[in-house]
């Protein structure tokens, strides 16, 4: 019997701080001043439950604990929920496309 989809995208806007990191900073040259900064992620669970999760040190990208603010649901959740491989394709997908509006990305 086929799993319903259940994979999801999501978008973590992180404070402007992260733009301190070397690390952050030269992964996104491109970087438009004043443009969000954010964390996209794709995971099983609810996006709510893993941002939770990331704030908790709980198989956290270090940035999202530390600089992480809120989910920013308006630019994932038309797209939610899915299958594993779709959720791979559009988690790089939407990167690729904040990023190319001067938004500083950071993907797992």
């Amino acid at each position: 019997m086929a799993r319903h989809p259940h994979h999801h995208v999501y978008v973590i806007e992180l404070s402007r701080d992260v733009l301190l990191e070397p690390r952050f900073r030269k992964n996104n040259p491109g970087y438009v001043e004043g443009k969000p900064c954010v964390y996209v992620g794709m995971t099983g669970l609810d996006p709510d439950v893993r941002f939770d999760k990331h704030k908790a040190g709980i198989q956290s990208n270090a940035y999202v604990m530390k600089y992480g603010l809120r989910l920013l649901p308006d630019l994932y959740e038309g797209f939610n929920p899915m299958k594993y491989a779709d959720a791979v394709d559009k988690e790089i997908e939407v990167g690729i496309d904040l990023r190319s509006a001067g938004f500083g990305v950071w993907q797992a």
